[in-house]
């Protein structure tokens, strides 16, 4: 299943649940991209592993090792801080594009948790003017 549409009180989240377990999902991918960021906020290291910390919290999954953000890129359309986040049940990634503004975040994981808790937080914490959500139940 993908979807772009916003997932977004407790219902919502329990009919979800409810499906990711109708289909023996073996675990959740979820894509956001993040439009007209606060440039200061995604060319911070520091807020970006700030923003995982509490990520990690907020959908109650336990980090494995530390937040690794690391800038790179010579073309300055691609270029900004990417980040890794081992998860005990998987991972946490984004690319924080300067040229734009645009962040790219990943999460998979074999715990279930709701898609929108992760864009909605990104959205606020990076400021963004908006965001597309995609999320696949894998089996």
């Amino acid at each position: 299943m993908q979807t772009q549409s916003h997932v977004s009180d407790a219902h919502s989240t329990d009919s979800l649940r409810a499906e990711y377990e109708e289909n023996q999902s073996w675990g959740i991918w979820t894509g956001i991209d993040l439009h007209g960021c606060n440039p200061a906020t995604i060319r911070n290291a520091e807020k970006i592993k700030e923003f995982v910390y509490e990520l990690c919290k907020r959908i109650e999954v336990n980090r494995y090792g530390e937040c690794v953000v690391v800038h790179f890129g010579e073309d300055p359309r691609v270029s900004g801080f990417s980040m890794t986040q081992l998860i005990e049940t998987s991972l946490i990634s984004g690319h924080f594009a300067n040229e734009t503004n645009t962040v790219y975040l990943d999460a998979f994981s074999c715990k279930f948790f709701n898609p929108q808790v992760v864009a909605e937080y990104a959205k606020e914490f990076f400021e963004a003017k908006d965001y597309t959500l995609n999320y696949t139940f894998r089996k």
